[in-house]
């Protein structure tokens, strides 16, 4: 169950990450959404997390950092197959 609730959490981000670049559209990769989720959660929500003190925990800054890994690796996604167009 941890793991399909990790999936899902990482899906969710990578779709938000990806509804907030894209400002309205709702055309959602769900590959990226789900590498960028989870790419972006592990680093960024990691990271914030261990900054602002709060451990490991799941904690208001995780998910933030979450977020803003998820928007970062999304962008860098956006751009590398912009590139090889």
């Amino acid at each position: 169950m941890l793991l399909l609730g990790i999936l899902l959490f990482g899906l969710v981000i990578g779709a938000g990450a990806q509804i907030i670049l894209a400002r309205g559209s709702t055309n959602i990769d769900w590959a990226t959404a789900l590498i960028a989720g989870l790419g972006g959660s592990l680093v960024g929500g990691l990271l914030i997390s261990l900054i602002a003190g709060d451990g490991i925990r799941f904690r208001p800054s995780g998910v933030i950092g979450s977020i803003v890994g998820a928007l970062i690796v999304t962008a860098a996604m956006s751009a590398f197959r912009s590139r090889q167009r």
